[in-house]
């Protein structure tokens, strides 16, 4: 494909930035930043951290919500050759902890409104400096589209931390020359793959912008197209669509810190925007919302979404188009963070209801039949193995994990599928235990891990169970130590676990009994609770 051995994508902001330096790249509530603007931000980010002494191939966790911060400092981590590594603004001590560990970061980038989390970790982590946005930092006197409570709060930049964008404008040096690969690893993505706790899915400047150019060819993408920008960037679905793609093509991003249907109605109607890569329960939100109607939503184009806990049908398609005047709604694709995403994209031009899009040019796929570990036909399904330019490096110090799901330079996906003789892929299941909760992976190996720092569990297992409106929520099923105690019922139980962990991967329901089945290495043995 071309572009794909050309340049890393900050090398491609920066170009943009030399013959277009006046273009808007970002709209945040209403304020401009233009490209000229984000490339020196982003130049000062790397000079900053290399002050630092932050050196290439060094991981810098970022700690934030949608924000211009957040992609002045992706931009800038990378121009520095070290890299990005993201972790979930929804994290609790023990989810930030377990990353930072693993990890060995020794600078965060965080929103001030997360430093009491931070804060928690520094005693069980290698972190030295800490650099602290203020979402409110960035927003105009007069915002075009309503602001979320949560950014309208008071500054808390306590004395022991730096103020990253007070830091910036008081330097006047370029980002440091470091000679960079495609083959460098940009990205260090946490996912739990197939089985496990989350572990680091390294990727490369070549694999971003392999995927980039690809979903750019592919999706219907035009130089010209306003993107709005929703869903979260720290997810690699939302970087993708959400950086890359408006970088790569000069484009312009409305941004918003998290989804409000409002705000949403307020910010197409004010800023035009002609593409959106949403989710199926965003569109239906806003076709809900009172007063809709008095919102003009004639400039969106392209609309792809994915299925969560809603499907977008051609049903929903057909709403969307009467709704908005004509733009166009499908189902968006399929891709995980070990391939960074969109291994199948739907051709606008072609949509084929009930896939999840045709395969990446590029992109092989296999269906591997789980019994005979022999490739199947188009008629068959099996397990679904990719190979393109876009497979990761393997996972962060994890070489026995990476063994087990990078097999012969293919990435086993966990998913079963099929693959029709048009390159059309239809997901079927997962073979791997991931929960879906209203889009969000959710391991249970990983909630269970928390579980099991409750003094009054001695045992727990996750697992997931279907519901209308999140796709599936989490069970967990638990075994009480023995004590003298009050029994713990379930409601202290979550409680507990909406402070100590994000809040979808809280249990919904919760169950308690004598035991757990169990294998004879004492493993839970999960597939007999469901």
């Amino acid at each position: 494909m071309k572009h794909l051995d050309d340049k890393p994508l900050h090398e491609i902001l920066r170009l943009h930035a030399k013959q277009n330096p006046d273009k808007t790249a970002i709209i945040w509530y209403g304020a401009a930043i233009t490209y000229g603007e984000l490339d020196s931000l982003s130049d000062k980010c790397a000079a900053w951290l290399s002050t630092l002494g932050v050196c290439k191939g060094e991981p810098v966790a970022l700690f934030m919500q949608n924000c211009p911060q957040y992609v002045i400092a992706h931009f800038g981590i990378q121009k520095l050759g070290a890299i990005a590594s993201p972790c979930s603004p929804l994290f609790k001590q023990h989810e930030l902890n377990y990353q930072l560990q693993d990890q060995g970061a020794r600078v965060i980038l965080a929103a001030d409104a997360l430093y009491p989390i931070v804060k928690q970790s520094l005693d069980d982590t290698l972190i030295e400096h800490i650099g602290l946005v203020h979402y409110a930092d960035c927003l105009p006197s007069t915002p075009s589209y309503s602001v979320p409570e949560e950014i309208l709060v008071p500054r808390t930049i306590p004395n022991d931390t730096l103020d990253l964008m007070a830091e910036l404008n008081r330097l006047s040096t370029k980002a440091p020359l470091v000679a960079t690969s495609m083959d460098d690893v940009a990205l260090l993505v946490y996912t739990s793959g197939t089985t496990g706790r989350p572990k680091g899915a390294m990727l490369t400047y070549a694999n971003a912008l392999f995927k980039t150019a690809g979903g750019v060819e592919t999706g219907g993408i035009k130089p010209h197209d306003i993107h709005l920008v929703i869903p979260p960037l720290y997810h690699i679905s939302g970087m993708l669509c959400g950086i890359n793609i408006p970088i790569y093509l000069g484009a312009t991003a409305v941004l918003h810190y998290r989804f409000s249907p409002v705000a949403t109605l307020e910010s197409i109607t004010c800023h035009k925007p002609t593409y959106w890569k949403g989710i199926a329960p965003m569109l239906q939100a806003l076709m809900d919302c009172p007063d809709a109607g008095q919102y003009d939503l004639s400039s969106l184009r392209l609309c792809p979404a994915t299925s969560f806990g809603i499907r977008t049908t051609p049903e929903l398609a057909a709403r969307w188009a009467a709704f908005t005047g004509g733009a166009q709604a499908y189902e968006a694709g399929y891709g995980l963070t070990e391939t960074h995403t969109f291994d199948s994209v739907m051709p606008p031009e072609a949509v084929r209801w009930g896939t999840n899009g045709r395969l990446l040019p590029g992109a092989e796929c296999r269906i591997i039949n789980a019994v005979t570990n022999k490739e199947v036909d188009c008629a068959g399904s099996g397990e679904v193995f990719l190979k393109s330019p876009g497979n990761f490096r393997g996972y962060w110090k994890q070489p026995e994990k990476t063994a087990e799901t990078l097999l012969d330079s293919w990435v086993r996906t966990g998913d079963i599928g099929t693959v029709d003789a048009d390159g059309y892929l239809t997901l079927l299941g997962r073979s791997k235990e991931m929960i879906k909760v209203s889009g969000y992976s959710v391991f249970p190996e990983d909630v269970e891990a928390i579980l099991l720092r409750h003094p009054d569990l001695a045992q727990a297992a996750v697992i997931g169970v279907s519901d209308p409106s999140k796709g599936e929520v989490v069970k967990a099923i638990l075994v009480a130590r023995t004590n003298n105690g009050p029994a713990l019922t379930s409601d202290e139980l979550v409680r507990w676990c909406k402070e100590n962990m994000s809040a979808y991967k809280v249990p919904r329901i919760v169950e308690f009994r004598d035991n757990l089945p169990m294998t004879a290495s004492g493993k839970v043995q999960r597939h007999l609770l469901q």
